[in-house]
């Protein structure tokens, strides 16, 4: 165990140092790094385009290069047209000149309005509970200061001092002008000749990669970039999707309020929707600050404000979560991490490309093990199964949340789904830390506890049938529970677990139409089927809960079997992972008539072992007697809920003749109870 422990630190402090080294890189080498990812987003985007090209045989650079050409060439038109509609718009700022003073104006007298007054009132408020001011104190004058006072005084106006640059011809000044520009432009043209390299040398690439990664990994390296490929291509085709629709809405929404130019600002918000947080609010600050130039009163640019708020909680917290987390792998909260990492790393570059960025990390941490903390932190699985929270929250005592979890479950499942889903997996958790030693008594309690209270509420409840064609079938056709007259005993193998779990099963019978008869555990199995007294009808199941049930199980089956030979027998060994043949096998000689491992196979293999036997197997003999044994059987057979009470009275007073000596009355009434209890049964066999 020390060793196990010692290898997993070590693995997570490698992982750890891996995970630093990979963030300093990412730092270091941001400028070479940044152009590299631009590339790629832009080889995913134009690479249908180009494989659509080569198809039509026109080889591989000419369509790389007209691809590159046009899209450069839209950018540009796209570009020019809104610059030149900006600048109309700012040309036509002068004609609204009035509406904008006298917004200035409002703003620099707000003081006169009513909320002015009302501020004004509130600080007269506040002086006059503060109380009177009290006298400033003047400190006394030093003997500089005296002296200064003393000194003869000069007349005269200050002379202004003005610094005077001498004039310079242009192009002295060109350098200064086209300085900003050059950091863009260079590295624009990184971009543009690695995004054409990654377009022609695609396959060499990917060839390249795989060859680094190794032989060994080619079919996991294979996965991750075809996954990656497609995360990141659903992702930008989605963005565009909903930055398209979200100017759309927005063009249509100024045009509503009135606000000039509506298609200029919905094509502007669209495109700067690609900057996530940022982009928006600077594309809708130009249509708001227009609306306050062009409106002579206020209620445009609060509409104007209100739609893009609108449209931006909406779209923002609900659309782009849903369709972003289900296409691309990444949960919402993931998304907001990552953007703020990636601009910290990265700068606006990082912020622009931090979705496709994580999109990659995501599809590392899936395939590549030492990565695996990233997908479980960053990707949108769910972190626990529904039976690792119920067992989480039963550990926690948090009975609210745990039947939340089961409820959850429920919607639109059947109840025996989730007992062999979530119920007993949950307890199968308890049984091994209750084995290991880790839970202590209290929480065991309360875990079972918990799970009992549940089972009960379920008493009541029935699954909802697929259609109403199946459940007039299920009305009209009796099934084989209607035709079975015997009983069906559920026994647990050792603990209380496996008493829950015989629980479910009788729950689930009896639901199904069977007579069905849960034990308690503690109490030996033959002394509970002696008070029971299985007849030739009868079925016997033993509920094991593995890991460590399957040796009592054998041994009630053992103890059945020599008792018992020719009755039925059903061991239930639920959630065992291995081979059911083989797990049978190992019961030897005292081997049950079916073996199975979860709720829903117990149920066919109780139908398919209780059915009759069809008319062709049946001899002529028991043929003719068939309605004479029925009407027997019948008149001998008690109901369900007789026969219950019968039992549990049994139970009780065998507890009484174990306990109390002094109920003289209670052996005549015990064996009068078991006559009763005989009197409806067959004889047993042996």
């Amino acid at each position: 165990m020390s060793v196990l422990r010692r290898g997993s630190v070590h693995s997570n402090n490698g992982a750890v140092v891996l995970v630093f080294a990979i963030v300093a890189a990412l730092y270091f080498t941001r400028d070479i790094l940044i152009p590299l990812a631009f590339a790629l987003t832009f080889t995913f985007m134009l690479t249908p385009v180009v494989t659509y090209l080569e198809k039509l045989r026109m080889g591989r650079v000419l369509p790389v290069v007209l691809t590159v050409l046009v899209s450069i060439a839209a950018a540009g038109w796209i570009t020019w047209i809104i610059a030149g509609q900006l600048v109309d718009v700012a040309s036509q700022l002068p004609t609204y000149r009035q509406n904008i003073h006298s917004k200035i104006e409002t703003l620099r007298n707000r003081g006169k309005g009513p909320l002015g007054r009302a501020a004004d009132s509130a600080k007269d408020i506040g002086r006059e509970i503060s109380g009177p001011d009290a006298p400033a104190i003047v400190p006394a004058p030093s003997a500089q200061n005296q002296k200064q006072r003393n000194a003869p005084k000069i007349v005269g106006p200050p002379v202004p001092v003005q610094i005077v640059q001498t004039r310079t011809n242009g192009l002295a000044d060109l350098p200064d002008f086209v300085k900003p520009f050059l950091a863009p432009l260079g590295r624009a043209g990184i971009i543009l000749i690695f995004t054409i390299f990654m377009l022609v040398k695609r396959e060499d690439l990917r060839n390249r990669l795989l060859r680094l990664v190794g032989l060994g990994q080619l079919n996991m390296m294979t996965q991750a970039l075809d996954d990656a490929a497609q995360r990141v291509s659903r992702y930008l085709f989605i963005q565009f999707l909903v930055n398209a629709g979200f100017g759309m809405l927005f063009a249509i929404g100024l045009y509503l309020i009135g606000v000039p130019n509506p298609v200029l600002w919905g094509v502007l918000a669209g495109i700067m929707r690609i900057v996530p947080y940022v982009g928006t609010l600077f594309a809708a600050t130009l249509p708001i600050i227009l609306s306050l130039a062009v409106f002579d009163g206020w209620l445009p640019p609060m509409l104007v404000f209100l739609l893009f708020a609108g449209l931006e909680l909406i779209i923002g917290n609900f659309v782009e979560p849903w369709l972003y987390g289900a296409h691309t792998g990444i949960s919402s909260l993931a998304l907001l991490v990552t953007a703020v990492f990636w601009t910290v790393m990265w700068g606006p570059a990082g912020l622009i490309l931090s979705t496709p960025l994580t999109v990659c990390v995501v599809v590392l941490g899936r395939y590549f093990p030492q990565l695996s903390f990233l997908h479980v932190l960053l990707g949108d699985e769910q972190a626990l199964e529904a039976e690792a929270q119920l067992y989480q929250r039963l550990l926690a005592m948090d009975q609210p949340e745990a039947r939340a979890v089961v409820d959850s479950f429920l919607k639109g499942r059947r109840l025996i789904e989730l007992y062999d889903a979530v119920l007993i997996p949950a307890l199968s958790l308890a049984e091994q830390d209750r084995h290991n030693g880790t839970i202590d008594v209290a929480h065991e309690e309360f875990l079972f506890l918990s799970i009992n209270e549940m089972i009960a509420e379920f008493s009541e409840y029935h699954s909802v049938l697929s259609s109403p064609e199946e459940e007039g079938a299920a009305a009209r056709e009796p099934g084989p529970a209607v035709q079975f007259s015997g009983r069906i005993l559920c026994l647990p193998a050792h603990d209380q677990a496996d008493e829950i779990t015989a629980a479910m099963l009788a729950q689930l019978l009896e639901q199904e139409g069977y007579v069905a008869l849960s034990f308690p555990h503690g109490t030996p199995p033959l002394e509970m089927l002696a008070l029971a007294d299985p007849g030739i009808d009868d079925v016997i199941c033993v509920s094991a809960l593995p890991p460590y049930a399957f040796a009592p199980a054998r041994m009630i089956c053992k103890q059945i079997r020599g008792r018992f030979p020719k009755i039925k027998l059903v061991a239930g060994m639920w959630g065992f992972a291995g081979n059911a043949e083989k797990a049978k096998a190992r019961f030897e000689r005292y081997q049950p008539d079916r073996l199975v491992t979860d709720l829903a196979q117990a149920l066919e293999q109780i139908e398919e072992l209780v059915s009759p036997p069809r008319s062709d197997e049946l001899q002529p003999e028991s043929t003719i007697r068939e309605p004479e044994l029925q009407v027997e059987k019948s008149r001998s057979t008690p109901s369900a809920t007789t026969h219950g009470v019968l039992l549990y009275l049994s139970v009780l007073l065998e507890e009484n003749l174990n306990g109390a000596g002094h109920v003289s009355a209670a052996p005549d009434v015990h064996r009068g109870l078991r006559g009763l209890l005989q009197s409806h049964r067959d004889p047993v066999y042996g």
